[in-house]
């Protein structure tokens, strides 16, 4: 990475905002000539990982990014018995076809209702008693009815079915001429495995799942620095998540390192090869310093998230894209890697940070507004479709992570919070689920890459010619109607 002859990009500290990246002569001729495999060892397909808020990370997502090549961190603040629940749940899906909401025909319309909105395939399956597909139901087919009535009813009798191992073209082909928006997969027995619609086909095609030796989805989970590190780090690697993140708002603190190498320490007893990300720093000592204490990746981000208020609350931070080269440049030197967590709110900013040398890059609150995101959809006065994000460090989230605390202890804690409690993250009509926003994400990385020359997340990094740019000049680039 390197910046145009004038543009004096390292004399001061950046953001996203403020930096553009320079076309150059490229041979890359094709967005799928592009790898956006990630060179972390994290076994990433697309450089994406979604961030370990409880309004973000849960088995809906880990399960729809790894599908599609991406990672999910489930919270620390989720027990290690229940995380060892959702790591088995998740590794127990099918690489290419979707889990399917299933309901049996005595169920009522309102049942169907209710679960609609948990996937973005609009689809219920109506099995009977022995697993089989009757029919399926979608939103269209409860519009007008009384919520009382049976599914039996209202169903969609003749389902597309295919067998398990059927390619994904194939699938594709077999609903391009039918009604139908979703086909259901059968295994040996003639039951109900898996449903896919045509736009999942085609992702299938596209994208390549993010899955472990066994050939299951890959999923991470966080811990904090509380508390015995090294029992939790045990038993999560015992359930058999493939990443490890040791998660502090202040990464670069003694507690962290302490916290870390007993983490270290834990997992290389066990002979695990699970790589360790910690964080978060924004500067070259606290990339060295957590490497040294048993960091593979370190995550690189203070301040820059939509829920954080620390900025504002303490003046502590760092523009995020230098922070982002800085830091991932110090980790290269030690054979290491960063993610940048925080602060991306287009394609272009995630673009931006793997030019700056990071391997992946977070995303918290953009996903918190999707399907697949933990929270209830709800709807304003408007009829907007919303789901509800908050800070990790927030009323919120202490008050649930502090509830086996006294309540002195509890109330002394709640002096010293941060973050927002309670924002609307609005579903983009356009862009409803994950994986919508996902393919955005991803079409504008490859086409990064296509502008600069670049076949591999790494050179576009090496390759990578910035700018720094005026806000008018930022302006300039959005989209005007």
């Amino acid at each position: 990475m390197r910046f145009l002859p004038g543009h004096d990009g390292l004399s001061r500290d950046l953001t996203y905002d403020d930096v553009f990246l320079v076309p150059r002569r490229s041979a890359v001729t094709s967005r799928f000539d592009v790898d956006l495999s990630s060179p972390d060892g994290s076994g990433s397909r697309v450089p994406v990982v979604a961030a370990n808020m409880t309004a973000v990370a849960g088995r809906r997502m880990a399960e729809t990014l790894a599908r599609r090549g991406a990672l999910t961190v489930l919270p620390q603040d989720v027990a290690p018995e229940a995380v060892a629940n959702i790591v088995a749940w998740v590794k127990s899906r099918h690489p290419v076809w979707d889990t399917p909401l299933v309901l049996t025909a005595d169920q009522a319309v309102a049942d169907a209702i209710n679960l609609l909105p948990k996937r973005a395939h609009d689809a219920v399956v109506v099995v009977d008693g022995d697993g089989r597909p009757l029919g399926t139901v979608d939103e269209a087919a409860c519009a007008g009815v009384d919520r009382f009535t049976r599914l039996s009813e209202v169903l969609a009798p003749d389902p597309v079915t295919l067998p398990l191992d059927t390619p994904p073209r194939e699938v594709f082909d077999a609903l391009q001429y039918r009604t139908e928006r979703v086909a259901l997969a059968l295994n040996g027995e003639g039951q109900l495995a898996g449903i896919l619609t045509q736009l999942g086909a085609l992702r299938a095609d596209i994208y390549r799942p993010a899955l472990d030796d066994g050939g299951r989805l890959r999923v991470a989970a966080a811990i904090g620095v509380n508390g015995d590190v090294a029992t939790k780090a045990t038993a999560l690697v015992k359930a058999e998540v493939d990443l490890l993140v040791v998660d502090t708002a202040h990464g670069h603190q003694e507690k962290m390192l302490t916290a870390l190498a007993a983490v270290r320490a834990a997992v290389d007893s066990m002979g695990s090869a699970v790589p360790l990300v910690a964080g978060n720093v924004v500067t070259a000592d606290g990339v060295r310093d957590l490497v040294a204490a048993g960091a593979d990746i370190v995550k690189v981000g203070v301040g820059p998230g939509a829920m954080c208020t620390t900025r504002m609350m303490t003046g502590v931070g760092r523009p995020q894209f230098s922070a982002v080269a800085e830091c991932a440049a110090a980790a290269r030197e030690l054979g290491r890697h960063v993610w940048a967590d925080g602060g991306v709110r287009h394609p272009r900013d995630v673009a931006l940070a793997l030019a700056a040398g990071a391997s992946a890059v977070m995303i918290g609150s953009w996903f918190a507004g999707s399907y697949e995101s933990p929270g209830d959809l709800m709807r304003d006065a408007d009829g907007r479709q919303y789901k509800e994000s908050f800070g990790m460090a927030s009323k919120r989230a202490v008050t649930a992570r502090t509830r086996g605390e006294g309540a002195f202890d509890r109330a002394r804690k709640a002096l010293f919070e941060e973050g927002i409690s309670s924002g609307r993250m609005m579903l983009d009509p356009l862009r409803p689920g994950v994986e919508d926003l996902l393919d955005e994400i991803c079409a504008g990385v490859r086409s990064t890459c296509t502008y600069t020359g670049a076949r591999t997340l790494e050179e576009l990094h090496t390759g990578a010619v910035l700018g720094v740019q005026s806000p008018s000049g930022f302006a300039e680039g959005e989209p005007r109607p």
